[in-house]
């Protein structure tokens, strides 16, 4: 079984509706948080992607199941591995716990691509310090 990346996040009044209930496109906002911490936690971020390595990582399509609703002031729990890599993109796994609860899962492919959107190789040292977080990694 792969590590996982964990970040917590509470929920803010600017992410509810009326009624104090996330709104939908908020959870993709909170997973676009765990991923970017992730890269931090192995010494990566976007712009040293961007600067060292003339690359972005672009969301190509994602697959998100809102099992329950978080409300105002919950704490979440959000575990990420990395599900499938190929050459030039991989597959992350996404959780959102509330309480030891799922309340969404989500599938997020990501690509790596160049300065004009091309795809290109994700660097072997991106790739080498994913590993621990690689579900089947060969």
């Amino acid at each position: 079984m792969p590590k996982n990346f964990n970040h917590k996040i509470k929920v803010y009044y600017e992410d509810t509706d009326a009624g104090g209930v996330v709104y939908y496109a908020n959870y993709l906002k909170y997973l676009e948080r765990a991923r970017t911490e992730a890269l931090i936690k192995i010494g990566l971020s976007n712009l040293k992607i961007r600067y060292n390595f003339k690359a972005l990582i672009i969301v190509k399509s994602c697959n998100i199941d809102y099992k329950k609703s978080a409300y105002l002031e919950d704490e979440l729990n959000i575990k990420s591995y990395i599900l499938s890599l190929t050459k030039t993109s991989f597959v992350m796994s996404q959780t959102i716990i509330k309480n030891k609860i799922v309340i969404v899962e989500a599938k997020i492919h990501l690509v790596f691509v160049n300065e004009k959107a091309k795809p290109i190789k994700i660097p072997k040292l991106v790739v080498d310090k994913f590993k621990p977080y690689i579900s089947n990694f060969k």
